[in-house]
């Protein structure tokens, strides 16, 4: 049996040996304290992060999908990433995925020995239809998930590209193409790695998709301009971007956003345009959805 007693996040952290004898105060403190040196770790990963969500735009302009694949914390975080993208950017839901090890019912039940599931790992890809236009982020906190690895092994011999996520150091095999190293050191509780490691996959994982949607045309500016109004709270903020972005007032914001059936960004064009929405659909098509450029052609621009 492999041992993972040499991984950083396995150490005993002297911060908070005594842990049980502290204060609530004290207790929180010293988490917060020890919180405060993730961001350092996410950011010393910044290069290949970038080369990962390159990888990403690139596939998806190709028409493939980003998936994430993970055991235990690491394939929550996952999944939930993946779940967050459709609404907020009008995304189809299959652009970003989550894959849990051990299936919907891991989610809320940890699954024993499902990790460890070579053969599993390995079919997964096939029964989701990675292709070799996709991408396929592997998440492990040790780095020693099989079922990660197999997912991993698949999606290379298929032609896809490949990623992975760890918090401990890791040597990189012909499997990834990426290899995206956050060392956060030893947990609170020694080897809790839904903390500070599942604090550091939470940012990275949000840094791969932002950026990915920034470079797909979602935002203008850092607004969220492609968002689609499925609620009351929605349609308001619709509305509000809308005034805030153009000359017109919430209440022709609204009504524009409502003939464009909740699309914020068709609602833009017609404003700034003065056309109906089929035509605003159009010319956000002939640009692949890029709002900018669509208003620079015209000589026109938000108000940011």
């Amino acid at each position: 049996m492999r041992q993972i007693s040499d991984k950083t996040t396995e150490q005993q952290n002297q911060a908070s040996k005594y842990i049980d004898q502290m204060s609530t105060s004290e207790i929180l403190v010293t988490m917060n304290e020890e919180d405060k040196t993730v961001p350092h770790a996410v950011a010393k990963a910044i290069p290949e992060i970038e080369k990962f969500v390159n990888a990403v735009v690139a596939s998806m302009k190709k028409g493939g999908s980003l998936y994430y694949v993970g055991a235990g914390t690491s394939g929550r975080l996952g999944v939930l990433d993946a779940s967050e993208i459709p609404p907020t950017y009008s995304a189809p839901p299959e652009l970003v995925q989550g894959i849990m090890c051990g299936g919907l019912t891991a989610l809320v039940t940890a699954v024993e020995g499902a990790e460890d599931d070579f053969d599993a790992g390995y079919k997964v890809v096939d029964e989701r239809g990675i292709t070799e236009n996709d991408c396929l982020l592997g998440i492990t906190t040790s780095g020693m998930a099989d079922y990660v690895h197999a997912a991993l092994k698949r999606t290379k011999e298929i032609g896809g590209t490949t990623g992975l996520l760890v918090c401990n150091e890791f040597e990189k095999t012909s499997d990834i193409d990426v290899l995206i190293k956050a060392i956060v050191g030893p947990e609170i509780v020694t080897g809790s790695t839904r903390m500070k490691a599942g604090t550091a996959t939470k940012l990275i994982v949000n840094m791969i998709t932002t950026a990915s949607m920034i470079k797909m045309n979602k935002t203008y500016g850092n607004l969220m301009i492609d968002l689609m109004t499925n609620n009351k709270k929605l349609w308001d903020r619709g509305a509000r971007i809308i005034r805030h972005c153009t000359d017109t007032d919430y209440d022709n914001g609204m009504a524009k956003l409502k003939e464009a059936e909740g699309s914020v960004k068709t609602a833009l064009v017609m404003v700034l345009l003065d056309v109906d929405a089929e035509t605003a659909r159009k010319r956000l098509s002939a640009h692949d959805g890029a709002l900018r450029k669509v208003l620079d052609e015209e000589g026109k621009s938000l108000h940011l």
